[in-house]
């Protein structure tokens, strides 16, 4: 048995400066928004996390299937029916994008607009995405989460984590 919880933070903080002639008018920057994470299956709360660090050949891309394909740390197979959250780091090191969504078939779309958009990630980027409800995996058909290489050359290492539910 496993339980989860989690708390998504995206902050921005800082100060925006410029130059007058009377005086440097500036803004404070100070932006947070969160996500708690509780354990169950309800809204705001999640019983699945995946977490992995992968590396995609040059010129290639990866299926990660969220319907009974993907095993947690504990060697769980995970059968996600929500997805609440979505973060994927591509590593610094690399040269070439990572980019996220687009799959052919059985796309899982949430996060998009429609199933040929992606999100392109570049070296050192973050891509967050959070839904407290969570978005429905349909298994074979809504649930292939493609990631992919933008370019030849190199490959990419990216880290990405999923939280969701099992029901």
């Amino acid at each position: 048995m496993t339980s989860l919880t989690a708390d998504i933070t995206v902050s921005v903080y800082g100060a925006y400066v410029g130059s007058g002639d009377v005086s440097n008018p500036s803004q404070t920057i100070n932006y947070s928004n969160r996500m708690q994470v509780t354990p169950g299956t309800s809204s705001g709360q999640a019983d699945l996390y995946f977490e992995d660090t992968r590396t995609v050949s040059a010129s290639s891309s990866e299926n990660l299937d969220l319907a009974g394909v993907l095993t947690d740390r504990f060697g769980n197979t995970l059968t996600f029916v929500k997805v609440k959250a979505i973060v994927v780091y591509a590593e610094s090191a690399n040269t070439n994008s990572v980019n996220v969504g687009g799959a052919a078939s059985n796309g899982f779309t949430a996060p998009f607009a429609d199933s040929t958009d992606i999100i392109s990630i570049k070296p050192g980027g973050v891509f967050v995405w959070t839904n407290p409800t969570g978005s429905t995996v349909t298994a074979s058909t809504g649930d292939i989460l493609k990631v992919a290489n933008s370019s030849s050359g190199t490959s990419v290492t990216y880290t990405i984590q999923i939280i969701g539910t099992s029901a």
